[in-house]
């Protein structure tokens, strides 16, 4: 593992593919006095810690997590030795980090995937999870087809700014995805998009008894939201809701609805009402 930076950046700096801390101390204390919870953010696949500013910024009195994965950000040189590895790459960090009391989690898209494999093979670490945009089925020849295009091109930056606009991220962070997309090795991407798109549970899911909500974009892919049923069939008391009008990267897309999504399930346990039901998976809170 690396160094890992502790400071969080000022709120007029514009964040860093690479240098973006890992570690966000709480800026205040809590309202009712007791010690600071900590928020573990996991990042998606073609993004690094970075993406996570907004909440960082959002949750002052939290200790914020945010690490680098293995092969992204910070770590781009490093190679992608595989999710269960990845997983257990978090929790090493997490169980160094933390002294006292379990953590909430939050993941989106390969960090929801990275995400359920921490929950299976670390239970014990976690007072909460929330992954959105988590691919569980195997994917389809027209993903297949996108991602060959992304090994072909993904050394060209015109390719990352279309990606961009595929996947609604907002103007202001294109630069960012743009020079990340950039520094990824394409012997880590092929090797981490064939593991991810094979699909799958892990096992030992069954083990994570605490909450676990299940969340998609109403506009990204279906897949993701048949997936739904896959973990249903493990863990009856998951939740799982859907984000009307928005795509994959909607933490970006519109943060304020997702912290306050956030928010309301880590401290409270209950389901933001903008979010949607999904058919046929109606557990309530």
């Amino acid at each position: 593992m690396n160094e890992r930076p502790t400071a969080r950046p000022a709120a007029a700096e514009r964040p860093d593919p690479a240098g973006y801390p890992e570690i966000h101390r709480p800026l205040r204390p809590r309202m009712d006095g007791k010690p600071a919870q900590t928020l573990v953010f996991l990042h998606g696949g073609n993004v690094a810690n970075w993406m996570w500013d907004p909440q960082v910024k959002a949750f002052p009195a939290y200790q914020i997590f945010t690490p680098h994965l293995p092969g992204f950000g910070a770590r781009a040189e490093e190679d992608w030795s595989g999710l269960d590895s990845a997983a257990d790459d978090v929790a090493a960090f997490i169980a160094e980090e933390v002294e006292d009391g379990r953590v909430h989690l939050v993941g989106q898209s390969l960090g929801g995937v990275v995400g359920l494999r921490v929950l299976a093979r670390h239970p014990e670490l976690f007072a909460s999870a929330l992954f959105t945009g988590a691919g569980i089925r195997p994917v389809g020849a027209g993903t297949r087809l996108s991602t060959a295009a992304q090994l072909r091109f993904g050394d060209a930056e015109w390719f990352w700014k279309v990606q961009a606009g595929a996947f609604g991220i907002p103007a202001n962070s294109r630069r960012l995805y743009s020079e990340h997309g950039l520094t990824l090795r394409p012997e880590n991407m092929k090797a981490m998009l064939e593991e991810v798109q094979a699909g799958g549970l892990p096992d030992g899911l069954g083990e994570y008894t605490e909450r676990l909500m299940m969340v998609a974009g109403a506009r990204e892919p279906a897949l993701v939201r048949k997936g739904f049923a896959d973990v249903a069939a493990i863990r009856e008391d998951t939740v799982f809701r859907l984000a009307p009008g928005l795509h994959h990267q909607w933490s970006v897309e519109d943060p304020l609805f997702f912290n306050a999504m956030v928010r309301a399930w880590i401290e409270r346990g209950e389901v933001h009402p903008r979010l949607e039901r999904v058919p046929g998976l109606q557990h309530e809170v």
